[in-house]
Parts: structure tokens; C-alpha cells; sequence
């Protein structure tokens, strides 16, 4: 028999709370957390016990096949452009070019481009000691600096793949991975360059920090700005040419030339390209930083596949029917997922889970929601993407990096980066919302 609307919804109330507070509360990993609440919620509508474990393991099963090499080697990408020093590099290269006056567009500017391939905390910690520096040798309170290069991280963080919340949704969802990361990275700029005005108005009567953090110092062995840069532009081009070859262009040939251009692939030959940065690799040392890369792949992986094994339950349980039949979700339309991910990262601190579990809700509302068809699944993938960067508070572990590596105090934190990530969040919808309604 089955469960009625009320009954689904009540369970999947209960699922939402068991995860935030397992999560948030008792620190929790997430994949168990998502896991128990896909017991929970199952047998709540009473599903079989076997009917729920084939929903997991097929949920899990499907988001490892479309996501697990992409998310393996975007990680890999990550850490050696971070052993290499290119991460450093690049950062000179733009505070060369923008000026020391300058240093927190340039920070901006920095954490948005070596946050393309790299997660917000890692790219965070390697560049605080440049950071640092620079807010010493300016004189510009570090709350400032802090916050304009977290808010250039963290818009491409909670927007493009290959990070793993907006890549996770793309798959629930069903998203072209290059077009989500053509029209993902127009929508992060502006959410970037709000996140550093902000910085820099609500951080100007912030007294001056003396950082304890030694400056970063220049390395001969580092390498050529060309080839810091190449493993980050080179796949991010490749597989944005295939996504517009595959709308626009009719030609076999190109197109078979342009499997280059497979997420897969392109990210394969900017690990390539990342290990050109430098010479006299030993065994030893690759193999450490690879057997890295794939630990750090696997934590982000488990979480990933469980989300999607709850977003199977979930679809299981027919909500969709139940909820387009009872609610006019129509006329929420992209406020929706926007909505409820916002609620659910302000609730449990991770953007990645608040994401990941929202789209494993929306999947089954779309048709309701009338965004299933055309440029719909891409919307609503941002929309959501928006509402996983807000509010960044004390639940959230970046919240946490941000403030024990550059020294700032509770109060300071709240003040200039939460109020921050609120704003990029309604920047990034507002501007999502207006591409939406113009095409």
C-alpha cells in the first residue's frame, strides 16, 4: 500500500532533520548520515527493506559511474598544481598585473581562477601565507584581504564542476557538464565581485592584524606562468568547445575530433599538463601525491554516492506525484530549489550536502516545476548552486579555515564574511533568475 502525502512528507521532514543534526550536531560523516536517512525515510513509507537497499545501491551505483573519474581527477589536478607551486604563481602573476594597491581584487581574482580546479579550503590554505603578505606590506586590514580571496574560492566552489555539489547535481539532474560550467562561470563573477565590495566596505573600520604567518617566498624551481596556467585553462576550453560543438555543429568529423573535450579527458590532460610544472619527479613522490589525491577523492566520493542513493529512495517514494498533485510547485518554479537548498546549507554547514540533498529532492519535482524541459535542469542546477552558498556560519568548516588561518575573531567573521556569502548567494540568483526569465 501506499504511504500518503502527509506520510511521505513527514518522513522526509524527519530524513532532512536526522541528517542536518547527525551532521551538524554529533559530527557525523555525511555518507552515514545520508545513509541512516535512507532507512528512515524508506521504511517511514513503507518500503520493503530489500526495495531500499536496490534503490541504494543503484543510486549510489549511477552517480559513481557518471561522477567518480571526474571528481578523482579534478581532485589530482588540485593537489599537484598545489605541490608544484603553480597555485603561487599564478597569484604573482595577477598581483603583478593589478597592482599591490590593489591586493584584494587581486586576491579575488586569484581565488577565483585557481578555485576553478581546486576545493575552497585547500585553495585557501595555499594561498593565506601570500595572503598575508601582502595585507602586511599594504597595510589593509586583514579581514579584508581574508574575505575577498575566500569569496573568489567559493563562488566557483558552490557553482562548476568538478566540485563535487555542483557536479553531483548535474548528474541527479541531468546537465550538460560544459554548459554548467560556461553559464556557471558568467553567473560566479558577479557573486565573486560581490562577495570582495562587500570586503572591502564592511572591513574598512576593522583595526589592522599583525599575521603571524611567515610571506610566501619566491622558489627557482617553480614554474613559467604559461604552464601554471595551462592545466587550469586548457580542460575548462576543451570541454567547453565540445558542449558548443554538440549544440551548434553538424560535422561527424569535428565532433569525433572533439572527444578531447569529454570531462574525463580534459581533466586527464590537465593533470598532464600540471606535472610539466615540474622537473625530476621521483616514484616516490608522485605516488605519494596520487595515493593523496585518491584518499581525498574517496571522503568526497562516499558523500556523493550516498546523496544520490538517497535521492533514489526518495524517488522511490513517488513524492513527485504526491507533491505536484497537492502543491501548485509551478508557481514557485526556480525560487524552489533555491529555497531549500539555502535552508538546508544554513542548517548543516555543508554546501556540498545541502546541494547533493536538495537535488536528490527537486529530481522528481521537475516536471512539476516546469523546469524539465530545455534550459530548465540547467536553471534549476543553479539556482541551487546559489542557495548552497548561503549563510556561511559557524557550522560550515570553511567558515572555520577562513578564520583560524588568517586570525580573525567570531564577531569580525560574522560581520564582514557570512553577511558576504549572503549577498554572493542572492547575487547569484538574482542573476540566474534574470537569464532564466530572458531565455
Amino acid at each position: 500500500m501506499e504511504a500518503s502525502f502527509l506520510q511521505t512528507l513527514l518522513f522526509l521532514a524527519v530524513g532532512i532533520s536526522v541528517i542536518v543534526v547527525l551532521t551538524a550536531r554529533f559530527r557525523v560523516h555525511a555518507f552515514f548520515a545520508l545513509l541512516i536517512s535512507c532507512f528512515i525515510v524508506g521504511l517511514g513509507v513503507q518500503l520493503s527493506v530489500s526495495e531500499i537497499i536496490t534503490a541504494t545501491k543503484d543510486g549510489f551505483g549511477n552517480v559513481m559511474k557518471s561522477l567518480g573519474l571526474i571528481i578523482v581527477l579534478g581532485t589530482a589536478l588540485g593537489v599537484i598544481l598545489e605541490h608544484t607551486g603553480s597555485t603561487q604563481v599564478m597569484a604573482s602573476y595577477i598581483l603583478r598585473k593589478v597592482g599591490v594597491k590593489r591586493a584584494p581584487l587581486a586576491m579575488n581574482i586569484t581565488g577565483f581562477i585557481v578555485g576553478l580546479p581546486i576545493f575552497c579550503d585547500s585553495g585557501y590554505i595555499v594561498l593565506n601565507g601570500l595572503n598575508q603578505s601582502l595585507a602586511r606590506r599594504t597595510g589593509i586590514p586583514v579581514v579584508i584581504m581574508a574575505t575577498s580571496l575566500a569569496t573568489g574560492l567559493y563562488s566557483v566552489h558552490c557553482l562548476i564542476p568538478p566540485h563535487p555539489g555542483a557536479a553531483a547535481a548535474a548528474g541527479i539532474i541531468g546537465v550538460d557538464f560544459g554548459t554548467l560550467i560556461l553559464v556557471g562561470g558568467c553567473i560566479a563573477i558577479p557573486a565573486s565581485a560581490v562577495g570582495y565590495l562587500w570586503a572591502k566596505f564592511a572591513g574598512k573600520k576593522s583595526a589592522v592584524a599583525t599575521a603571524e604567518v611567515a610571506a610566501a617566498t619566491e622558489n627557482p624551481d617553480q614554474p613559467s606562468v604559461l604552464k601554471s596556467f595551462l592545466p587550469v585553462i586548457i580542460p575548462i576550453l576543451l570541454i567547453a568547445l565540445r558542449s558548443f560543438s554538440d549544440k551548434y555543429v553538424d560535422s561527424k568529423f569535428w565532433k569525433e575530433c572533439l572527444v578531447v573535450g569529454d570531462p574525463v579527458i580534459a581533466l586527464s590532460i590537465g593533470v598532464l599538463l600540471a606535472l610539466n610544472g615540474k622537473r625530476g619527479w621521483t616514484k616516490e613522490k608522485l605516488g605519494s601525491l596520487l595515493q593523496d589525491a585518491a584518499e581525498k577523492a574517496g571522503g568526497i566520493l562516499v558523500i556523493i554516492g550516498a546523496g544520490g542513493a538517497f535521492g533514489a529512495v526518495l524517488a522511490a517514494t513517488n513524492i513527485g506525484g504526491h507533491l505536484s498533485g497537492s502543491l501548485d510547485l509551478g508557481s514557485l518554479g526556480i525560487l524552489f530549489p533555491f529555497l531549500l537548498t539555502a535552508l538546508l546549507k544554513t542548517a548543516q554547514g555543508s554546501s556540498t550536502v545541502a546541494i547533493i540533498t536538495s537535488a536528490s529532492i527537486i529530481a522528481p519535482l521537475m516536471p512539476s516545476l516546469m523546469m524539465d524541459k530545455g534550459n530548465g535542469p540547467l536553471f534549476c542546477v543553479l539556482s541551487m548552486g546559489a542557495g548552497s552558498m548561503m549563510v556561511s556560519h559557524a557550522n560550515d568548516a570553511y567558515f572555520w579555515v577562513i578564520a583560524r588561518f588568517s586570525g580573525l575573531e567570531m564577531k569580525e567573521m560574522l560581520r564582514v564574511y557570512t553577511v558576504a556569502s549572503i549577498l554572493m548567494g542572492l547575487t547569484a540568483f538574482l542573476v540566474t533568475w534574470l537569464v532564466w526569465i530572458a531565455f
